[in-house]
């Protein structure tokens, strides 16, 4: 049976648990070579385990995506490896704190954005010239509801988002003409640590897993897809274009 992924390789980041943990399994098992990076060397084992179980491999790239120079010589040995990447998933996120914006101290805003926002811009900068050595280079960066929404509480991870919607739809537009393709992913309400960290008395028995949005991130991922500059929310099954405000 032909894979869909073979011969593809595919960077994962926060790969070592939730919604990264999953893609980067499902990856694996659609046949692409993973490229798999956090700051858990423990979690990116457990990952390897089980993409081996699976008859899939795994490159493990313990970083912390603060390390603007790590992400820099990541992009420089992958072009040392392979002379391409065909898949990036800008999965890695941190929540950051829940309480009023005035209450938050200007280095905790500053460390959220590091993460959801700079550390992106930096994996763009340095993996587009490997995405555009593909002959079908795909991006999905994972966003969430509280970008569009402003969620109260929450204003520096909702502002983080926002601002990668942003800089990913921007990407977008700028190689609409090549190969590559940009999209953003909703998975929404999903059983994982982030959530249950945000919402601690909500049953995680009534979330959906990580695993059954992983396959719908894996779609993006394909030589098939062809939208860019697109927003697929999960709960509804929905690919959405963004449009200015009435």
């Amino acid at each position: 049976m032909t894979k869909p992924l073979a011969n593809r390789i595919a960077l994962v980041t926060g790969a070592s648990r939730g919604i990264g943990f999953a893609t980067a399994k499902a990856l694996a098992k659609a046949g692409a070579h993973i490229v798999a990076t956090a700051r858990t060397q423990g979690g990116l084992e457990e990952l390897d385990d089980e993409i081996q179980k699976n008859g899939g491999s795994a490159t493990l790239v313990p970083l912390n995506l603060t390390d603007s120079d790590g992400i820099a010589r990541l992009g420089a040995g992958l072009h040392e490896r392979y002379g391409k990447l065909d898949i990036l998933v800008g999965n890695a996120g941190v929540l950051g704190p829940s309480s009023p914006v005035g209450h938050i101290e200007l280095k905790t805003f500053n460390d959220v954005m590091a993460v959801n926002v700079s550390a992106n811009f930096q994996l763009i900068r340095c993996m587009e010239p490997l995405l555009k050595q593909s002959d079908a280079g795909r991006a999905v960066f994972i966003t969430s509801g509280a970008a569009n929404k402003a969620t109260a509480y929450v204003s520096p991870y909702a502002a983080s988002k926002a601002a990668l919607e942003t800089l990913a739809r921007a990407w977008a537009q700028e190689t609409a003409n090549t190969a590559l393709r940009v999209n953003l992913f909703n998975p929404g309400p999903i059983r994982t640590r982030m959530r249950a960290t945000l919402m601690p008395g909500e049953d995680p028995a009534t979330l959906e897993t990580p695993e059954q949005v992983a396959e719908f991130i894996v779609a993006l991922c394909t030589p098939d897809w062809t939208e860019t500059g697109k927003f697929y929310d999960y709960k509804t099954r929905a690919l959405m274009s963004f449009r200015s405000p009435a």
